[in-house]
């Protein structure tokens, strides 16, 4: 007698991957944190704009919007590349996921040069710290988001460094998925930012 053979059961995830949160504590925590002192840093920007409204609607007009934008779209393309790094290692593809996260990275080193430049350009035209209130409160925000993203750059170094060696696999790779959440968190601080210093104040 002939049997029928039934049909094999499609693949599915693991009843863990679902509605899970990606990274881990650890760096879900520290995103927390971050949150909370730039939600801080966006009060001292409120209060010091309602106390000082013409040296906002003033300062804005010196700043140099290209590199606000420059610095954004830089920003949103290596959050883009680090995304794409995260899914491709999902569905197996180990090569492709490295190649997007070094390119995630490449991508984020303009941040320092923009920011860099954009700081010369700013001195070369008599904008400094103690220009007026507005810069005070530009630098110290600018400032203190360059350093959080200098910590997510130093991350994707360890990163890419643990990837290459075969640390992350389609079943295991908390790490990587704790540096996309940071660096997405970084991102989207920084958005704020250029909000309120390149196109509201």
């Amino acid at each position: 007698m002939s049997t029928l053979a039934l049909p094999a059961a499609e693949p599915q995830s693991p009843p863990a991957a679902r509605g899970r949160i990606p990274g881990n504590h650890g760096i879900w925590a520290g995103i927390t944190c971050e949150f909370v002192e730039f939600l801080v840093l966006f009060i001292v920007y409120f209060v010091a704009r309602a106390h000082f409204p013409a040296d906002f609607e003033a300062g804005a007009g010196r700043l140099n919007t290209l590199a606000g934008t420059a610095i954004t779209l830089v920003m949103v393309t290596s959050s883009l590349f680090i995304a794409c790094s995260v899914a491709t290692l999902r569905a197996g593809r180990r090569r492709q996921s490295i190649a997007w996260l070094a390119a995630g990275i490449v991508t984020a080193l303009g941040y320092p040069l923009a920011k860099y430049l954009e700081f010369r350009w700013n001195m070369a035209h008599g904008i400094t710290g103690g220009a007026g209130i507005f810069f005070t409160v530009y630098y110290y925000l600018t400032l203190t988001h360059l350093v959080h993203a200098f910590w997510g750059i130093l991350g994707m170094l360890w990163v890419l460094a643990r990837h290459a060696t075969g640390a992350y696999t389609a079943d295991g790779h908390g790490g990587l998925e704790a540096l996309a959440s940071y660096w997405h968190a970084t991102d989207i601080i920084w958005l704020v930012i250029f909000s309120f210093f390149y196109v509201l104040a």
